[in-house]
């Protein structure tokens, strides 16, 4: 055999060898793939697998439930088709009109078109609005669909609240059609259980600045959701006080503090919170001019009764029942506490709800109003400052020595086994 044909036959084999190892690359990669789906089907029909590659179904299910919650990005025409050209309005304020609206899928939303005198402003509202509740989720409050922010159109899609707001139900003419006092007791639980998540539960606090009854959303059972976040402002829990850039707040639910050079905190929420639960009581604005000087302006009239132990003759007035009776004064009492003068003598939130609740007992509040006559006691202050913030860090001791008055310790802080910090 010549040289020249060995060569081609080596030639011949060495091809021959390569295909071999080809078919046998590719017959290992099949099997393998098929391997791993084989594995993966075993590991989706077990309902958990100790090997972490392997994601449980259920995890799965949660997992795309979570991405679903996620805010939908709308378009102008999106909305337009929903509300039919923006013609049902179900209501408007100081930041925009709210509309009805329906999607194709049968949902019924609320669509908040969003008004101001400048876009800059437009903006603010619209990230306070997004930032605050598209990472929030709470029964207490409103839910964040999605949004629009085109150069026609700058809006936000919520959850339709089919009972409208709390004011349209406090404030009627007509008393017969009002919502009982029981099912009020609640909406002020809701409301405040809400606000308290805001302040302590969300990775950064969050003040809502403009609690008020026309904020106060109720869904087919009355149950409250609050909303309405454009003056809503994030912050760190390390920031005891908020760098204010403008006036925040309705007048009448405003605390002294974002109209006065006093620190601002999240504790203006619990004030607006107070004077929202005074018109609960009273189940009317908490001023109003139509009646006599003494009951113009309900918290002032409602301490009046307090001091003189005559709560029976303001549940008279405000036509609360005997069996509520319990569950009213409690109510007059947190709202005394809550729109203390200064903030850092009001509870937090999550104590107001346990007072309301009636799991922890209410201290005698101070006059919330003695600065309006003769200042304020700081003594007193100092008092109401321990006793109402329960395990939190917004005093110090240095704040409980006033006027040579050494405080140890207040009856609630015994009671809950609260101990100052050394001096």
């Amino acid at each position: 055999m010549s040289s020249d044909q060995g060569s081609t036959d080596g030639a011949i084999v060495a091809v021959a060898l390569v295909v071999v190892f080809v078919k046998i690359g590719i017959v290992i990669c099949v099997c393998r793939h098929f391997s791993k789906r084989r594995s993966s089907v075993q590991a989706q029909s077990q309902p958990f697998n100790d090997d972490s590659r392997f994601i449980p179904l259920a995890m799965v299910k949660f997992l795309d439930d979570m991405e679903r919650e996620k805010p939908i990005r709308f378009t102008a025409q999106q909305l337009r088709l929903a509300t039919d050209n923006f013609t049902y309005v179900l209501g408007s304020g100081g930041f925009g009109t709210v509309y009805k609206g329906i999607f194709s899928n049968g949902t019924t939303a609320a669509v908040k078109v969003l008004y101001g005198n400048s876009d800059k402003k437009i903006e603010e509202q619209f990230m306070a609005e997004v930032s605050t509740m598209g990472r929030t989720h709470h029964y207490n409050l409103v839910k964040l669909y999605g949004f629009c922010f085109e150069s026609s159109l700058r809006a936000l899609v919520y959850e339709f609240m089919v009972n409208g707001s709390l004011d349209y139900h406090l404030f009627k003419a007509n008393k017969r059609d009002m919502i009982g006092f029981e099912k009020l007791h609640e909406i002020a639980l809701g409301t405040g259980r809400g606000i308290a998540y805001l302040h302590e539960e969300c990775p950064q606090r969050i003040v809502h600045y403009d609690i008020k009854p026309g904020n106060i959303l109720l869904d087919s059972n009355f149950c409250a959701k609050v909303a309405d976040f454009g003056l809503a402002k994030l912050c760190n829990r390390d920031n005891t006080h908020i760098t204010m850039t403008g006036g925040r707040g309705t007048p009448g639910y405003a605390a002294p503090e974002l109209w006065m050079p006093l620190p601002v905190t999240h504790k203006c929420d619990v004030y607006s919170y107070g004077m929202l639960l005074f018109e609960i009581i009273g189940r009317r604005r908490n001023m109003d001019v139509t009646l006599g000087d003494s009951q113009q302006w309900f918290p002032i009239w409602a301490w009046g009764k307090y001091e003189k132990k005559q709560l029976t003759d303001l549940m008279i007035v405000c036509g609360i029942e005997e069996k509520d009776q319990e569950a009213a004064e409690r109510m007059v009492k947190v709202a005394l506490c809550c729109v203390q003068y200064r903030p850092e003598t009001r509870p937090v939130m999550s104590i107001v709800v346990k007072m309301l609740e009636g799991a922890l007992e209410i201290p005698e509040p101070l006059n919330p109003f003695s600065h309006l006559f003769s200042g304020v006691d700081e003594t007193g202050n100092s008092l109401a400052r321990i006793a109402w913030n329960v395990g939190g860090s917004d005093w110090s001791s240095s704040d409980v020595v006033t006027k040579s008055t050494v405080v140890t310790g207040t009856p609630i802080m015994k009671r809950h086994e609260i101990t100052m910090a050394s001096m």
